[in-house]
């Protein structure tokens, strides 16, 4: 998957509580993807805007990470209803 597929499929989709490459500081209740080096994490918060613990997940590349990190968007939408 690309960035642009992924932002495709956002729109498309209407998913939010996302945090696309650390664009705002953390929130509650988000799916968050962000790139350390060659290294991408997608991640969850909780409701005090913490990452949850166990969360992150690493990846060695992006294609990976995006489907990942639409994968718990997903996930995120059916849970919060929105």
């Amino acid at each position: 998957m690309t960035i642009n597929e992924a932002k495709e499929i956002m729109e498309k989709e209407k998913l939010k509580r996302f945090n696309w490459f650390d664009e705002h500081p953390l929130r509650d209740n988000e799916v968050g993807i962000k790139v350390d080096g060659n290294e991408w994490i997608v991640y969850v918060t909780d409701e005090r805007a913490s990452i949850v613990s166990g969360s992150n997940t690493y990846f060695n590349n992006e294609s990976e990470a995006l489907e990942n990190f639409i994968k718990r968007l997903r996930t995120e939408k059916i849970l919060f209803n929105n």
